[in-house]
Parts: C-alpha cells; sequence; structure tokens
C-alpha cells in the first residue's frame, strides 16, 4: 500500500459559503414546491437580530416537514423553523421545530429537514420562518438563488442592524415542503453534512462484484448498509445500490427485486465462510471489512487499495494481505484469484511494480519498483495454502509455483555478502540509503515460506536453496537490526518502525527480545489521538496523523504473541474510529476523525486477521526451515 499516497487532508468538497461545486446542478423546482437552487449563502439566521422567511402556498392539508439548505460556521446551538401564518408575527405560529447544531454534527452544509405536524388550507399564504442561536461567532446562513424562479413567492430577509426589521427581496431561499421521493435528502442531493465528514474523500463501497463505487461522505449521512450487504439504506428509507452489469448506482424503494437480490448472494457469501470476533464490535467490523474487500476486488483478481483515484490501483502488498485474510475465513476462491493476479503481473526477474492499474496491463506510472513484494506473495501463497482445502491444493499450488521460484530465486539473489537486501522503497513507499526493516522482514518470511511449499512440492534443490537464503538473512537481521530494536534502517538515522511488527507470527517467528522491540516502538510512535504513525524518521514527518494500518499492525503482532490484552486494546481504538457505515479509513487525524479514504483493503485485511487471532485462530508461521515432504 502507498503511505506516500497521500499526506495533506482532502480539501473541503462542500464549502459553507458559496455554492457547492461538487454537486450537479438541481432540477427546477415547480412552483411553491420548493426552491432546490442553493448557489449563495442568502441571509444570515443568528438571533437575535437576524431571520429569514419564504412564503409558499400547499396543495394539501397536512404538513408533515419541510427541508431548507442550511450552511453553519457555528459548532453550537439551536436552529428553529416555523411555519408562521402572518410572517412577523410569533403567535400566529402552527408548527414549530427546533434542531441541535451539535446534533447535526457541528460545523456544516446541506439539506436539513425539520419534522412538523400541522394541519393547513389548500391554496393559502404560508411563511416558513428560520432564525438560529449560538454564542458561537461563525455564520449560520440559509442558502438560496438570485435566478428568476417563475412562479414564487417572495422571501423575506430580517436584519434588525441594517433594515431596521422585515425586507423583501427578489431572491428566492432553498426549501421543499412535505419532501418527498428525490427531494428527500440522501438521494439526488445531500443531507446536512458535518465539515468535519469530508477529512475523508470516501466513506464506503457499492458494488456489483464487477463495477464499485464510492459513497461520497455528502451522502453517507444518515445512510446505513442494509445488514450484510453493500446495498445502502438512505434517510428517505430508500435504497441505494449498484445494479447487476450497470456503472452506475440507482436509487430504488425498499425491498427492490435486484437489490434484495444482491443482499441474500452477499449474505450467502458470508455465510459460506467464518466472520471473526469476541465481540459483537469486532464481529461487526469484520462483516464489513470482508464484504469492503469483496468490493474491492476485481473479477480478473486485481486488488484496489481503496477507491478513489490515487487508491485505484492493485499493490502486491494489498493483495497479499487481502489475499490471507480471505483464505483465512473460508474465501478460497477470492484469494486464490489474487495469487493468480500476482502470477500473471510479475515481471520477468521475479520482482513487481509498486502497483498496477486494475486490468494488469502495467503500472501507471514510473513509481520506483518495491522488493518487499517478494516476501509478501510468497507468503501469502503460502498462508493460501495453509487454509485451502486439501483435495486438489497441490495441484492449485503447482500452478503458482513459477511465480514462487522467481521470486524466492530473486529474493536469494538480491542478499548481499552481510546477508542483508539492498536499499528498497518500503511499505512507506520512500527510498532509504540502507537495508530496511520493511523489506528485510517481508523477504524473510517469504523465502521460509517459499522453502516449506517446494518441501511439499518434492522440490528438494529449491528449499535447500531458499531454506539457506532465509538463514542467512535471518542471521544478519539478528547482527544489524536486532541490536537496535528493529529500527527503520540498519544505519540507524531513521528512527522507529511499525514494521517491527513483521518479524512477529504469523510472518516470522518472534526471536528474542522482540517484545520489548515492540513495546518500545509503540510508546514512541503513539499519537495524541490514540494511534501510532508508520514511524519516526527524523528526515520524514508523518504529522499529526495516525495510520490505521500501522496502528493494525502492533494488534497483529501481539495477538500473534501471546498479548491479547494489548491487541485488544489497539483493535478496541481502530474499531472506534470507523465512520458512520462502519468502515474503516486509511488515517484518523489529529482531531481523531476519520480521514483520507474509507474503506482501506489493508486495514480491513489486519482486523479481520487480528479478530481471528483473538478469537483463538492465530494464522500459522512460516517454519524457519523444511526441505522434504511432509
Amino acid at each position: 500500500m502507498a503511505f506516500a499516497r497521500t499526506l495533506l487532508p482532502a480539501v473541503l468538497c462542500l464549502a459553507l459559503t458559496g455554492a457547492p461545486a461538487a454537486l450537479p446542478p438541481a432540477a427546477a423546482a415547480a412552483p411553491y414546491e420548493g426552491q432546490a437552487g442553493h448557489e449563495s449563502a442568502l441571509f444570515s439566521v443568528k438571533a437575535t437580530n437576524n431571520a429569514a422567511a419564504q412564503e409558499f402556498t400547499v396543495d394539501g392539508t397536512r404538513l408533515s416537514r419541510v427541508s431548507v439548505w442550511l450552511g453553519s460556521g457555528a459548532t453550537t446551538g439551536t436552529v428553529t423553523a416555523q411555519v408562521r401564518r402572518v410572517r412577523a408575527d410569533a403567535d400566529s405560529v402552527i408548527a414549530s421545530t427546533t434542531l441541535d447544531l451539535a446534533a447535526l454534527g457541528g460545523a456544516g452544509a446541506g439539506w436539513v429537514e425539520f419534522p412538523l405536524n400541522a394541519t393547513v388550507t389548500a391554496g393559502a399564504t404560508y411563511h416558513l420562518f428560520l432564525q438560529a442561536s449560538t454564542a458561537e461567532s461563525g455564520p449560520i446562513s440559509w442558502y438560496g438563488t438570485t435566478r428568476p424562479v417563475p412562479g414564487s413567492l417572495t422571501s423575506w430577509n430580517y436584519d434588525r442592524a441594517y433594515w431596521g426589521g422585515w425586507h423583501a427581496y427578489s431572491s428566492r431561499l432553498a426549501f421543499h415542503v412535505n419532501p418527498t421521493g428525490s427531494e428527500r435528502c440522501g438521494e439526488t442531493e445531500p443531507c446536512y453534512v458535518p465539515a468535519s465528514a469530508l477529512a475523508a474523500r470516501t466513506s464506503g463501497l457499492l458494488t456489483n462484484r464487477v463495477a464499485t463505487e464510492a459513497v461520497l461522505p455528502s451522502f453517507a449521512v444518515g445512510a446505513s448498509y442494509v445488514d450484510g450487504s453493500n446495498v445502502l439504506r438512505l434517510p428517505s428509507g430508500r435504497w441505494r445500490y449498484l445494479p447487476d452489469g450497470a456503472p452506475a448506482s440507482a436509487v430504488v424503494e425498499a425491498d427492490d427485486p435486484g437489490a434484495l437480490a444482491q443482499v441474500e448472494e452477499s449474505r450467502a457469501w458470508l455465510a459460506a465462510g467464518t466472520v471473526p470476533g469476541t465481540t459483537a464490535a469486532q464481529r461487526a467490523a469484520s462483516q464489513r471489512a470482508l464484504l469492503s474487500m469483496r468490493a474491492l476486488l476485481k473479477p480478473n483478481g486485481a486488488f484496489a487499495a481503496a477507491w478513489a483515484p490515487p487508491w485505484e490501483y492493485s499493490w502486491p502488498r494489498d493483495g497479499a494481505f487481502a489475499a490471507v485474510a480471505f483464505a483465512a475465513t473460508g474465501h478460497d476462491e477470492e484469494a486464490y484469484r489474487i495469487l493468480g493476479y500476482d502470477a500473471l503481473t510479475q515481471r520477468a526477474d521475479g520482482t513487481w511494480e509498486a502497483r498496477t492499474v486494475l486490468d494488469g496491463s502495467g503500472p501507471p506510472d514510473a513509481r520506483k519498483w518495491q522488493l518487499d513484494g517478494n516476501g509478501w506473495v510468497p507468503w501469502a501463497t503460502w498462508q493460501w495454502y495453509q487454509a485451502a482445502p486439501p483435495g486438489g491444493r497441490d495441484e492449485r499450488l503447482r500452478e503458482l509455483y513459477p511465480m514462487v521460484r522467481k521470486a524466492a530465486d530473486h529474493a536469494a539473489r538480491s542478499l548481499g555478502p552481510d546477508g542483508l537486501p539492498p536499499a528498497s522503497p518500503d511499505y512507506w513507499e520512500l527510498d532509504t540509503e540502507t537495508a530496511n526493516i520493511g523489506t528485510a522482514a517481508p523477504l524473510l518470511a517469504g523465502l521460509n515460506s517459499a522453502a516449506d511449499l517446494a518441501g511439499r512440492l518434492g522440490m528438494g534443490a529449491d528449499a535447500e536453496r531458499w531454506g539457506e537464503a532465509a538463514r542467512r538473512l535471518s542471521a544478519a537481521i539478528a547482527v544489524s537490526f536486532a541490536p537496535l530494536g528493529y529500527q527503520r534502517t540498519v544505519d540507524g538515522k531513521h528512527g522507529r518502525d511499525s514494521a517491527v511488527a513483521f518479524m512477529a507470527p504469523p510472518f516470522n517467528a518472534a526471536p528474542a527480545g522482540l517484545g520489548e522491540a515492540l513495546d518500545s516502538t509503540y510508546r514512541a510512535l503513539l499519537l495524541p489521538n490514540g494511534g501510532v504513525s508508520p514511524g519516526n524518521d527524523p528526515s520524514f514527518s508523518w504529522g499529526s496523523y495516525a495510520w490505521t494500518a500501522s496502528t493494525s499492525f502492533f494488534a497483529l503482532a501481539w495477538a500473534g504473541t501471546g498479548e491479547p490484552a494489548k491487541a485488544g486494546r489497539v483493535l478496541d481504538w481502530v474499531l472506534s474510529k470507523r465512520n458512520g457505515l462502519g468502515e474503516l479509513p486509511e488515517t484518523v487525524n489529529g482531531a481523531g476523525l476519520p480521514s483520507a479514504v474509507a474503506p482501506l483493503g489493508w486495514t480491513d485485511s489486519l482486523v479481520v486477521l487480528t479478530a481471528l487471532a483473538l478469537q483463538g485462530s492465530v494464522r500459522p508461521t512460516p517454519p524457519a526451515t523444511r526441505s522434504s515432504v511432509e
């Protein structure tokens, strides 16, 4: 995965002033049924000097709710919507609802629905009145349009300091009376979106197992997945899903047959495997992680890191972890499909590009290849083999064996006279001047894995060759990295690294002294928000962002080294950072909020593997040597 993919928080895509440029233009509303245009923050509505009102009529006799486009720079306070017979007469109120800004999520913008219950007279003119109260200085505005709206009635601005009271305007405020169907927020227009939610670019995934579509944060508010599926239940009660064969999602009535078929299929897929966890939270997170990993997996075996442009590529590293998590939970076909993609995209010299486009045609750019893939892919192949149904698994392994052989041979040849691999970009996707633990530890796991697989297939010479390379590398790590507490590089110039966890099960048998190195590294990398940074290299700063994958490394390592209490506490923190749809983000910002993208496939895989380990299903560790068939 590319830890260098995004180093800055995403720019807010929904401004508190001005038009939300990322949204499509709204269709023209029918007269008196609500003007949906919301290009401008027209009027301040902050008490006691400011309010606004919009005249309207209705055809029916019942008023159940109204919605307005509201933008708030304040995080606390209240907003009251009233329906009045007489605009300036508070005694003429026939319905009133007050909402709490903090309950809406604080500062933000979007459609806000106010539930009401009143009898009205068809054809009569009423006034939708809005006023807010807050002790903060941030603006609270009702949005609308200055364009002509044929047939609409008058809007009014109350500004006691400027107008001395009410003032009629030719502009029109954005509102709906008794909104139904696509007028309900969350379908074609977003519900009120807290600015904090926009720290992430994506919030969830829809899929038909061929196409994938991201759920944007602005359309995730108030939504939830139909349990056991990637079908989204909207605030309106209708469903959004990606129909089979369709390139884009559709909004349908709840229990639509096509959507229900997807729900039933994904629930059957989950039931065919294991959803791990010792607590309800762990099981819920594991279920969502498995479904999200499946949504990121393409039919050809390419595994996307996440579903936003900088992440929509297949990294061998991310795919390896996903393959292991799929295999360990009984989803053999998905695991083997990823490994098959690795075989197809392996370079002639046995290495892999840092990442490939999802059609497998090659890398998207000139990013330098990374040697750790030569460890991760053989390790994932070994883990798949351990979990695969016994019938026919040796024949299937033989199909992958040429890939394993090329990868292991290149890894063995790469070791220098000191037994260490050369400097190479690690999972940070940044180069180092000397060997780094983020490459050495995966290569050790991969060489041991390849040697064991060779022995199982009767390839004695291969097993001995790779076993000897693994022994040389293990000794070199003990001499060069262990005395430094498994810091990032052997020259000791680049600080601590969360890759210390790669020396623990299920990657490698934990060497003596690893426990102290895990503890001290975790303490060194722990951030005020409760997560950890990938490292503390003095030449490169990760800022205040915690990385959920790096944090999860420690949970998995402690679960594998017999310290479930430590593992559980770290896993609890990771799970506490799931977003409103239950998805796991790539990073957590300094304010403790999910950021970058959600879900991230690598973190999903790590959470599933940790939950398995905590319930007693610790994945096996490749043996140090093996040279004969069992």
